[in-house]
């Protein structure tokens, strides 16, 4: 059964006519925006990256701050919507900018708890610049809370990991969370 016919079941489990003017198309439009949304399972961080690593003496940290991000909680298939702050400690190499984005949409873009959105972002930095260290922080906004069970309008999840000299050392990390604010 294809994704399309599945849209055209749930609909009609819901109590609604498929074939009505307004959802005639919906089934074929909303399986088109599920792949979109999840193309992050159809992608690999090799050819998101894409040689795109430049030798570099600089250890300072490179930050790249509010990426905004979209996804879809594994447990509703409800959106979360927010924004990451990726930083890393270079070892000789840095990550061309928009990798870092792209990087952020890849692990966005699959069917997702924020924690391990979190961890997935900064293990896929972390392998691709073997970096002193990494540090991800991401603050979303959930609807399976907004619309549904509690519905607090407000609310918003802040999940973070460190590795390497963000973990260990607490003037690195100081200095990431001060830079995000």
């Amino acid at each position: 059964m294809s994704l399309e016919q599945h849209y055209t079941a749930i609909l009609e489990q819901l109590g609604e006519d498929p074939q009505r003017e307004g959802l005639r198309d919906t089934p074929k439009r909303a399986a088109k925006a599920m792949k979109y949304l999840c193309q992050g399972y159809g992608q690999k961080l090799d050819d998101i990256v894409n040689g795109a690593l430049f030798s570099s003496d600089s250890s300072e940290m490179v930050l790249v701050k509010n990426i905004e991000l979209y996804s879809l909680c594994e447990h509703h298939l409800l959106p979360f919507i927010g924004k990451a702050h990726v930083a890393y400690l270079p070892n000789g190499k840095v990550l061309g900018l928009s990798k870092v984005a792209r990087i952020v949409d890849m692990y966005a873009r699959r069917l997702q708890i924020q924690e391990n959105l979190s961890l997935q972002i900064a293990e896929a930095v972390q392998q691709v610049t073997d970096a002193l260290g990494v540090g991800v922080v991401i603050e979303a906004q959930h609807m399976c809370m907004m619309m549904r069970g509690v519905e607090k309008q407000n609310s918003s999840m802040v999940s973070s990991v460190m590795l390497g000299a963000f973990r260990e050392n607490p003037s690195t990390r100081a200095e990431f969370l001060g830079l995000i604010g």
